[in-house]
């Protein structure tokens, strides 16, 4: 699945595919609720109100560069807050090999953020050692955010993360730390979007006219453009969040912008009374 924005290719890797399950990240998500939003179905949620989400990766290919943004959860992980994540075996690398993106193709890895499903890939498992898994690329991770997981680097919640996923790329002197409203390329700015983290950043891409929003997890879900104020369980800040997520969405409704979310998407965002609502694009 490929995009085109200008002379920039957008490319979905799907690690995983999710329907429900998804009470643990969006609580207030029940489906009663979500089947009060008709415009979901069927794109992002089931005619039973069950949500549609992925963890996936975006591959930007830019006349210049070739990026990943965000690297889902990774195989061979271990600790994680979810136990169906851990010890994953996926095809990952071997889907990207074939959409025309094998791993030593990559220049650059961008992570929106430090959570655990966007930070998997950054490593992989070679006896006994977790090694950095795009060689010949630069990491890229947000000062702030960086800094923050740092400091709560020994936490239960994201130590094992931190320490398979993070520190081994750090340590191989292979990442720039950024920050959130840095322009990268000619193609990418970074917009800061904090609350879900300490430290996330969406990509803006304007190329040849045509804009495109790499929103990472300034919502997980598109129900979460008509209830602002419904947080994930993992913000950081709930209140920055839902703050960040109306600035944001206001910024780029009724526009020609195509967004790209960390677990849904593409479509475009419309404005709906006080609030809005999502359109896929195939």
């Amino acid at each position: 699945m490929a995009w085109t924005i200008g002379k920039v290719k957008i490319t979905k890797i799907v690690e995983m595919a999710l329907t429900g399950g998804t009470r643990f990240i969006l609580p207030q998500a029940t489906p009663e609720q979500t089947r009060e939003m008709p415009w979901l179905i069927p794109d992002f949620a089931s005619p039973e109100g069950r949500l549609v989400m992925s963890v996936h990766s975006w591959v930007v290919e830019t006349p210049t560069r070739r990026i990943v943004v965000d690297t889902c959860i990774g195989n061979d992980k271990q600790g994680r807050g979810v136990p169906h994540w851990n010890g994953l075996d996926k095809p990952f690398l071997q889907d990207m090999a074939a959409a025309g993106y094998p791993a030593d193709s990559i220049d650059t890895v961008i992570c929106t953020h430090l959570h655990v499903d966007h930070v998997g890939w950054n490593t992989r498992l070679v006896e006994d050692r977790w090694i950095p898994t795009f060689d010949n690329a630069r990491y890229l991770f947000g000062r702030t955010e960086y800094d923050y997981w740092k400091t709560h680097s020994t936490d239960a919640a994201h130590a094992a993360v931190f320490a398979d996923s993070v520190q081994p790329v750090v340590e191989a002197g292979k990442v720039d730390l950024v920050d959130s409203d840095a322009r990268l390329t000619d193609e990418i700015t970074l917009i800061p979007t904090p609350g879900h983290s300490a430290g996330h950043m969406a990509l803006h891409i304007r190329s040849e006219g045509e804009e495109a929003l790499l929103s990472g997890d300034v919502a997980h879900h598109p129900c979460q453009m008509a209830h602002l104020d419904w947080s994930s369980s993992f913000d950081t800040d709930e209140q920055q969040s839902t703050k960040t997520r109306r600035t944001l969405f206001s910024r780029f409704a009724d526009t020609p912008t195509l967004v790209f979310g960390g677990h849904f998407g593409p479509g475009r965002i419309l404005r709906d009374g006080d609030a809005f609502r999502f359109v896929a694009t195939q």
